[in-house]
């Protein structure tokens, strides 16, 4: 299949498994790879996607502390496309607490001031609102670590992210003007300390290795609204693009690879989805994988 006729088919779900694929003996379905959910919606699709995935319970248990990952980084509105939505981040947090969570955090070390960031983005009301901590960065709370990646070896790391029982990584879909787009593997960036510049050198080669040192129980990339220039802040309306949807899944690097599309871009165009994939990290062959797509 070429380049061309693979996107058009990833944009008219004729790649989704169908439900046979996924009968379990005794008639159970089983989970597909990837939940795919577009509506009007911003809470209402993510909540669908997470029901298609087998629900918020297949993930969070009773008693757990949930560290939820969105992308704060800019001081800008929702309507800019810089920033994870908040209702997709508020649907997670009140998901998670009704699976049982004893706490929700929801936390990002941002790019500009993180006290305009929080409150401009929308995340600090809607999180608390939805029953979540929603602290800022505690530098003494930032200590050295063995990454153990095959590039990046040690870095400062945010203790709450490693502390956590479960992580959610909640970006959101944009264009980047270094590696052209930045989604889940990009965002791990804001869960460390800085001097974060100082990856660009080899940011492919940094962000594989920082999802292979945290390894999120889910990921949940917000398209709702993307940003489709002038990446990674953006800044005018005309930068975005409405998709209203989101996509789900226990493999992040799958959630990219769908991503990637969104994009009109090949999952194996992408250098650091390939690296990911060819170090076992995740899956980029969506044509391959059990995708559920849902419009509510």
């Amino acid at each position: 299949m070429n380049r061309r006729a693979f996107l058009k088919d990833i944009a008219a779900g004729s790649l989704a498994a169908g439900a046979a694929s996924r009968l379990l003996a005794g008639g159970a379905m089983a989970a597909p790879d990837l939940a795919f959910v577009q509506g009007e919606s911003p809470a209402a699709i993510t909540k669908a996607a997470i029901e298609v995935l087998g629900g918020m319970a297949k993930f969070v248990a009773k008693g757990d502390v949930v560290m939820i990952k969105p992308n704060i980084g800019w001081d800008r509105t929702p309507e800019m496309a810089a920033c994870t939505n908040p209702e997709v981040v508020r649907a997670l947090i009140e998901m998670s607490l009704s699976a049982g969570a004893k706490k929700v955090v929801v936390m990002d070390n941002t790019t500009n001031q993180a006290q305009r960031c929080y409150a401009r983005s929308g995340i600090q009301a809607a999180a608390k609102a939805a029953g979540a901590e929603v602290p800022f960065i505690n530098p003494r709370r930032v200590k050295k670590m063995a990454i153990k990646g095959e590039w990046l070896k040690e870095w400062d790391v945010i203790q709450d992210f490693v502390e956590a029982d479960k992580l959610i990584n909640v970006p959101i879909a944009k264009h980047h003007s270094l590696c052209r787009v930045t989604m889940g593997l990009k965002n791990w960036l804001g869960a460390i300390g800085d001097p974060r510049n100082q990856l660009h050198q080899k940011l492919d080669e940094a962000m594989v290795d920082l999802h292979g040192f945290f390894k999120p129980t889910l990921t949940v990339l917000d398209a709702y609204r993307i940003l489709i220039r002038n990446g990674p802040q953006g800044g005018r309306p005309s930068d975005t693009k409405l998709l209203k949807t989101v996509v789900a899944g226990r493999d992040g690097v799958a959630v990219d690879a769908m991503g990637a599309t969104f994009f009109d871009i090949a999952p194996a165009d992408l250098v650091y989805l390939k690296l990911a994939s060819q170090r076992g990290l995740g899956r980029i062959d969506l044509e391959k994988m059990a995708i559920e797509k849902r419009t509510i």
